[in-house]
């Protein structure tokens, strides 16, 4: 899978393929981290996944928040083992559609369809 945002400095990436999260809600998350620094990024997504803080005045996506800040703790990682100064890192997130499937019938229950997000995290060095 290719890397939708191409950066022109020194950066880190994560990827998330396949992750269980609402495209919809992953996109949400991604627009608000977006341009931010890593530590405020960080911050937020701890504050929304305590529910001190919600994310465009509506809700608590605290089951895309938690995905996301693991792919955020992996791209920092990934930045600390390529020597980057995480003090001066922009955070660029991106999200993809995934499949989509079936939860099969339970009892007399109807199927349910659960779908899929992929998710792309670049830290860059300004």
């Amino acid at each position: 899978m290719r890397y939708a945002y191409k950066p022109t400095a020194e950066h880190a990436r994560a990827l998330g393929r396949s992750l269980r999260i609402s495209p919809k809600h992953a996109l949400v998350i991604c627009r608000a981290l977006s341009g931010q620094q890593l530590a405020k990024g960080k911050s937020l997504l701890e504050a929304v996944i305590s529910g001190r803080k919600t994310i465009d005045g509506k809700h608590y996506f605290t089951n895309a928040s938690e995905a996301i800040l693991e792919l955020l703790n992996s791209a920092e990682k990934n930045a600390e083992f390529k020597g980057l100064d995480l003090n001066r890192l922009i955070i660029h997130a991106c999200v993809q559609k995934g499949f989509t499937f079936w939860r099969p019938r339970r009892f007399k229950l109807r199927r349910q369809q659960r779908r899929i997000a992929h998710v792309q995290i670049t830290l860059e060095q300004k």
